[in-house]
Order: C-alpha cells, then sequence, then structure tokens
C-alpha cells in the first residue's frame, strides 16, 4: 500500500460540495485525511459526505461572507477533530460578465466579498487555530489563470483573482515564522459546476482545450486536487508564498512564431 500522504491530519475545504472542492475532499480523504466539507450547497455538501463516508468527513454550511459561518467551521475542525492542519480556501464565483462601461457594482462588491474578503477570513481563523496549537499547517487558496494576465475572464473575476494572489503574498510573509505555509494555485479554465452553468461540459471541455496551449491533456478537478495535495502535504516543506500556476503553459507562451 503506498504511504498516505495526510494521513492523521485535519483539513477544511470550502467550496467542496462541487467542482475543485469536492475533487479535492474526496483526494484528501484518499491519502489519510479528516475532511471537513464546507459549502452552502447544503444538500450536495452532505450527499459528499456519504459517499466519502462520515468517519472520515463532516458537512458544515458555510457561506464565506460571513465572517461568523468561517469561524464556525475552524471551532467544528476542534471541536469535533481537536486540530486544523490545512484550510483549502476554494470557495469563489465567476462574478458578472458586464464589460467596464456596464459594469454591476453591487455584483462586482459580492465577487470581491467572495472571492477576497471571504478567503481572508478563512485565513484569519485558520491561522488563529495552527499558531495557537503550534501546528505547522498549510493554507492554500484557489486562484486562477486570470490572476497573471488580463483578457482571459470578466473584469471583476480577473480582479478578485489579481487581489488573491496578493492576500496569499502577504499572508506568507507574516505566517513563515509559525511555520505556517500559504500558497495559491491558478488552474486554466475547466469544466465545473461553476463554469458550466446551462452548458454542456462536453462542449465546455472542447472549447477549452481549443484554446489551451498544451495539447492532448484535458485540464479536471482532480488535477487541480491533486496540486492541492502536493502542497497540503509535507513533500512542500519549503513552498510558500507561491502561485502554483496550472495552466499547460497558457499564460507563459505566445505561438506567434512557427517552428514547422
Amino acid at each position: 500500500m503506498s504511504q498516505l500522504r495526510l494521513e492523521g491530519k485535519v483539513a477544511i475545504i470550502t467550496g467542496a460540495a462541487s467542482g475543485i472542492g469536492e475533487a479535492a475532499a474526496r483526494l484528501f480523504a484518499e491519502n489519510g485525511a479528516l475532511v471537513i466539507i464546507a459549502d452552502v450547497q447544503d444538500e450536495l455538501g452532505h450527499q459528499v459526505v456519504v459517499s466519502i463516508g462520515p468517519d472520515r468527513s463532516c458537512y458544515v454550511h458555510c457561506d464565506v461572507r460571513d465572517e461568523k459561518q468561517v469561524q464556525g467551521a475552524v471551532d467544528l475542525a476542534l471541536e469535533k477533530y481537536e486540530r486544523l492542519d490545512v484550510m483549502f480556501s476554494n470557495a469563489g464565483i465567476g462574478g458578472p460578465l458586464n464589460g467596464i462601461m456596464e459594469l454591476d457594482m453591487g455584483a462586482l462588491d459580492n465577487a470581491m466579498a467572495i472571492n477576497v474578503r471571504g478567503v481572508v477570513a478563512t485565513i484569519k481563523h485558520a491561522a488563529r487555530a495552527m499558531v495557537e496549537r503550534k501546528t505547522r499547517g498549510s493554507i492554500i487558496c484557489t486562484a486562477s489563470v486570470s490572476a497573471v494576465l488580463g483578457g482571459s475572464a470578466p473584469h471583476a473575476y480577473t480582479i478578485s483573482k489579481h487581489a488573491l494572489v496578493g492576500v496569499v503574498r502577504s499572508t506568507a510573509a507574516e505566517l513563515g515564522k509559525y511555520g505556517i505555509k500559504v500558497n495559491c494555485i491558478s488552474p486554466f479554465a475547466l469544466a465545473t459546476p461553476m463554469t458550466c452553468t446551462g452548458r454542456d461540459p462536453i462542449k465546455m471541455e472542447e472549447h477549452y482545450g481549443s484554446l489551451s496551449n498544451l495539447k492532448g491533456v484535458v485540464l479536471k478537478p482532480r488535477h487541480v486536487a491533486q496540486a492541492a495535495l502536493f502542497l497540503a502535504s509535507d513533500e512542500s516543506p519549503f513552498v510558500s508564498g507561491h502561485n502554483l500556476v496550472l495552466d499547460g503553459g497558457f499564460s507563459v507562451v505566445n505561438n506567434c512564431f512557427s517552428f514547422e
């Protein structure tokens, strides 16, 4: 049997009822972690717990816009499992699709509240728990390829994900003295319930594949979960303040020159 990479660790994953978060919850549990599924999709969240097993996971309703609910999720981890080793702050939304001249400012505020303020709240309360218990923990955030370049997503999403990378770097600077790693993952576009609302996932994957640089691979939620597993595990002991760009080279290549 291969070694369980998160054996004995306790993890909270926000946005874990579907998509990347769900894939991470399953993969973390497969690798020995006790997982708290934190989401606002209660029915789906409970289904994930049933499929993983209530001996390895539990569900808590958590709207990251509400700091008290974030604190409640951390308190649950401490009450039920007596520790917190990993916070995977994954919850997020796409936000408004308007161009800048028609941008809905209320919708922008909501995107920032979830994608940035909500992440800050998860880092704040996870860090408090880890520092108090002298846990050399790992905090991971889901950013996006749109966090490293413009024009790949709507304004609100791009703005919020750029800000998120700043949050990671800033908090890594403070929490390093406690032995706490803070990192983020910036995946290329992939088919999830958030990106495929009202659309065929297969067609969406075909579309994203036509835009990607690295051919022959279709980015899946499990691939992002595997990157999170690496950052959560003891295999990345000196990785902190890093934005792991998972985009097959999309953000660093320009194919205007032909090698043929």
